[in-house]
């Protein structure tokens, strides 16, 4: 009769756990614009399904990012955490299976009760315990699918990681090379105006001009050499930043190209689909595998409010001395099933506590997605704006030109003043530095455009076994 009692019991409760605690979890509102970027082009296709290795065509820039992904310290410890969030993952999962121990027991006890003759018992064994919860209202395996995502989620932060590096570094290399060029330019203009004073020089003191005309050349020099201090700072702390990023001291020389050129893409570069956002982008996807573990942690705290129960197995020898421990066999099996009663609501609000906690991840999740496609068309804007201004300076590139050339055979003519020549080299000198400024700033918005669209996180064929097999052994193991 208490046997039939105690089934019925546990049936009972079952069937209260069969209202999942996850079925009125309010769902991601995601709303998906029509198109990326600011003209309708529906293409699959898009740039972020180049490798790096493949959208970068610079081999020096190929070899520093090879550096970056195997030295950087911010990635390797990434790495560690998802190797963290495996090894968390196969201890929840092996929770499901029971557990077995192995005891040698050894006591003498002695016991001096009022009034009585002194009790001495002593015990001797050998004895395996197998010990086993039953996972009757699914808390384990929630447990394991909490510690699944989790690890998943580990797994796409660290892709991101890569993503953002890759777009770190290679922006800190055009900006290293671009200044590269920038002091290259302002070391011509100081030849060519050293050749003005020269010439200045000659003539002021034979009587041909004032030395007003002197003075302005000198200036003009001294005005061209007073931007190298700055530009030789700011070469060094970029080729520091690289460093850094490759995980080196700065006592290293960083191998670069000697020119910053015009990339070759077209204006109308390939987007892709709104929906494959979701998919490419790893920092997206993380969210929603935490957003997927907060659903899993409501599972476990509102299956935590049903009892449980505990069986365990113990079998062995057992004897109060060596002689006959062999001939003495030991068996002990026992069920503990434990029902709460009152706990003050702890349980209850545990479980109003993940719900909160899926709530925020929720958001954060919405949120993402938000800020994915804003960073998407504000990529598109600014790169489209990019090579607007390249094409522009270029063409102010040509006429400052043009103009210093007008000015100075106008002056040999002596048609004009010096001033005007020297206005026509600060506007060439300027118009070059703008055009180079230009062209980088083209190259940061196509980094930027690549990664918004989740470009650069995917490793080189040769290693990509390297960065897969744990998840497959995970998914194996579990199958």
């Amino acid at each position: 009769m208490k046997n039939i009692f105690h089934f019925f019991l546990i049936i009972f409760f079952i069937g209260l756990s069969a209202c999942s605690g996850v079925k009125n979890l309010t769902k991601p509102d995601i709303r998906l614009p029509d198109y990326l970027g600011s003209h309708e082009l529906l293409d699959s296709l898009t740039i972020a399904d180049l490798g790096w290795w493949e959208f970068y065509g610079d081999e020096n820039l190929k070899y520093i990012i090879e550096r970056v992904l195997s030295e950087n310290k911010r990635l390797l410890m990434a790495a560690e955490r998802v190797e963290q969030a495996r090894y968390l993952y196969k201890v929840d999962k092996s929770k499901l299976l029971p557990e077995l121990a192995f005891r040698l027991p050894w006591n003498h006890e002695t016991n001096h009760y009022y009034k009585e003759l002194d009790l001495i018992d002593p015990e001797i064994g050998v004895k395996a315990t197998i010990s086993w919860e039953v996972d009757l209202f699914g808390s384990l395996r929630w447990n394991k699918k909490k510690s699944e995502a989790q690890f998943k989620a580990s797994q796409e932060d660290e892709r991101a990681m890569r993503m953002v590096l890759v777009a770190e570094t290679a922006s800190a290399y055009f900006r290293l090379v671009a200044l590269d060029n920038e002091l290259a330019i302002v070391k011509s203009t100081m030849e060519t105006r050293e050749e003005g004073v020269k010439l200045a020089k000659l003539r002021f003191e034979g009587g041909l001009t004032s030395e007003t005309v002197y003075q302005q050349a000198q200036v003009q020099y001294a005005t061209a050499a007073a931007l190298i201090p700055n530009l030789e700072y700011n070469i060094k702390v970029a080729e520091n930043q690289l460093l850094l990023l490759m995980g080196s001291l700065p006592d290293e020389t960083v191998k670069r190209s000697s020119e910053l050129k015009d990339n070759t893409l077209p204006d109308r570069i390939p987007l892709g689909l709104p929906s494959s956002l979701l998919e490419r982008r790893p920092d997206i996807v993380s969210c929603e595998d935490k957003l997927e573990a907060a659903v899993a942690n409501v599972g476990y705290t509102y299956a935590k409010r049903f009892p449980s129960l505990n069986i365990e197995l113990t079998g062995g020898l057992e004897d109060n001395d060596f002689k006959n421990l062999f001939r003495s066999p030991f068996t002990y099996i026992a069920e503990n099933f434990v029902a709460p009663l009152v706990d003050f609501g702890k349980r209850k609000n545990t479980y109003k506590a993940a719900v909160a906690a899926y709530n925020t991840a929720r958001l954060e999740y919405e949120n993402k997605v938000l800020e994915a496609f804003n960073e998407v068309d504000n990529a598109i804007t600014r790169y489209s704006s990019a090579r607007t201004a390249v094409v522009k300076d270029t063409e102010l590139l040509d006429a400052a030109s043009k103009y210093q050339d007008l000015t100075w055979k106008q002056y040999r003519g002596g048609t004009i003043n010096y001033i005007d020549v020297l206005d026509a080299q600060r506007r060439y000198l300027e118009a070059r530095i703008a055009r180079m400024n230009a062209i980088r700033d083209e190259h940061l918005a196509l980094v930027q455009l690549y990664k918004a669209l989740g470009g650069g996180w995917t490793i080189m064929e040769e290693n990509m076994t390297n960065g897969d097999d744990d998840y497959k052994d995970v998914e194996s193991s579990e199958g």
